[in-house]
């Protein structure tokens, strides 16, 4: 009997283990579509014939896709259960990568990228929903691996894509060999993840709804997060050359460090949220973030202000997938939740650039940042909003009632 129990046991271990690995190669396809389709916005510009100012409000598309469309996730995950609906949605994502290259003018390219966008999201949603629920069977941290895998494969996607555009590869053709590999291999990858199911009497979600108050609590840490990131990637060249005189060289390089910043921090974080616990992570993160806002505004050379972007990335770098792990125990509808804090930060990293742009156009990029550093300053105060709920983790003890959220059955 005693045996039996055991080999249960193991098994079950051995099950989530590999449930794990499973949405941590899902979350790769993910990324790797981001990364397949930023390489070839030049080309894709070009074949649309859209100016400058056109290609930027036609790249407001996706995001407005994604936050309209986020909500829907849940009730289609009640219904279906969450792997048959993640394999859709994913297919939908990988596939949707072919749509923005075929687009021949501006309104069919915004078109394009609100599908391409609402894909992306309601897939985000669903996949995020997923590991919360692995992270809670396994009783340790997994989602800061899970999108440090993210990053893992958007840089995979833009190698791939920079090696296309450097052999001057037509992008529509690009991007449909790479929508069918990461099709294929999504819909492999998806076989191995939980299938989280309601219970039959539980009432199913609205289709469309506003975030629940918790995880508009919980998606403020997430908006200054994202806020950080967003105005990082996009503006980190900008200032070295335009503010620090730096070489084109130098200001690029900063961007790809954060990122590698961001990636490298993320892989690692699931052992120091263990060993920490989320509070003491995060605000631990904020002081590195806000310090290394600090030290973007006040460096007086390139060097010291890619040190502060490395900072920044550091410190911000495991807050988004904490702010999902907490979401997911906030409340009855894990998948809502989710949602919400998706939409929250979906809105940040949507307004981010444009507001940093906004404010150097009036003051300057300095001032720019040093709002960066405020929101990073705000991760410290902010941090005890993602006490999870339903586990312990070393330095973040949770109360009965917290712990008692009852776990969907699969």
């Amino acid at each position: 009997m005693v045996g039996g129990k055991k080999a249960a046991m193991t098994a079950d271990r051995r099950r989530l283990r590999n449930a794990r690995i499973a949405v941590a190669a899902v979350f790769c396809v993910h990324g790797a579509v981001t990364g397949s389709f930023a390489t070839r916005v030049p080309w894709i510009q070009d074949h649309a014939g859209v100016s400058a100012g056109q290609l930027g409000l036609a790249l407001a598309f996706p995001a407005i896709g994604s936050t309209l469309m986020m909500p829907l996730s849940g009730s289609l995950s009640h219904r279906f259960g969450s792997r048959p609906t993640l394999a859709v949605l994913l297919a939908l994502w990988t596939l949707s990568l072919t749509l923005p290259s075929l687009a021949p003018n501006l309104l069919f390219l915004c078109l394009a990228l609100f599908a391409y966008g609402a894909a992306a999201g309601m897939s985000d949603v669903v996949m995020n929903a997923i590991g919360v629920e692995t992270e809670t069977r396994l009783d340790r941290s997994i989602m800061s691996g899970l999108h440090g895998m993210w990053s893992v494969g958007a840089l995979i996607g833009s190698a791939f894509g920079t090696l296309a555009a450097h052999l001057h590869l037509d992008a529509r053709a690009h991007h449909l060999l790479a929508a069918l590999a990461l099709t294929a291999l999504g819909l492999v990858c998806v076989r191995g993840v939980l299938d989280v199911r309601s219970e039959p009497e539980e009432e199913a979600p609205p289709r469309f709804a506003l975030p629940p108050k918790s995880a508009l609590v919980i998606g403020a840490i997430g908006f200054c997060a994202v806020f950080a990131e967003g105005a990082s990637l996009d503006w980190s060249a900008v200032y070295l050359r335009d503010v620090l005189d730096s070489s084109a060289g130098a200001a690029a390089a900063s961007t790809t460090a954060f990122a590698l910043t961001m990636a490298v921090a993320r892989l690692a974080g699931d052992r120091v949220v263990d060993r920490f616990g989320a509070v003491r992570t995060v605000r631990s993160g904020g002081v590195l973030a806000a310090a290394g806002g600090l030290l973007v505004v006040l460096a007086p050379n390139p060097v010291l202000a890619m040190a502060g972007f490395g900072l920044l990335g550091l410190g911000i770098a495991v807050v988004v997938p904490l702010a999902f792990a907490a979401a997911g125990r906030s409340g009855p509808n894990p998948q809502q939740a989710v949602a919400g804090v998706a939409t929250v930060t979906y809105t940040s990293g949507l307004i981010a650039p444009s507001l940093i742009g906004g404010i150097a156009d009036l003051t300057s990029l300095v001032v720019s940042f040093t709002v960066v550093t405020v929101l990073a300053f705000g991760l410290i105060l902010g941090a005890g909003v993602l006490r999870a709920a339903g586990r312990t983790t070393a330095g973040a003890p949770v109360s009965p009632a917290e712990a008692a959220v009852p776990a969907p059955r699969t």
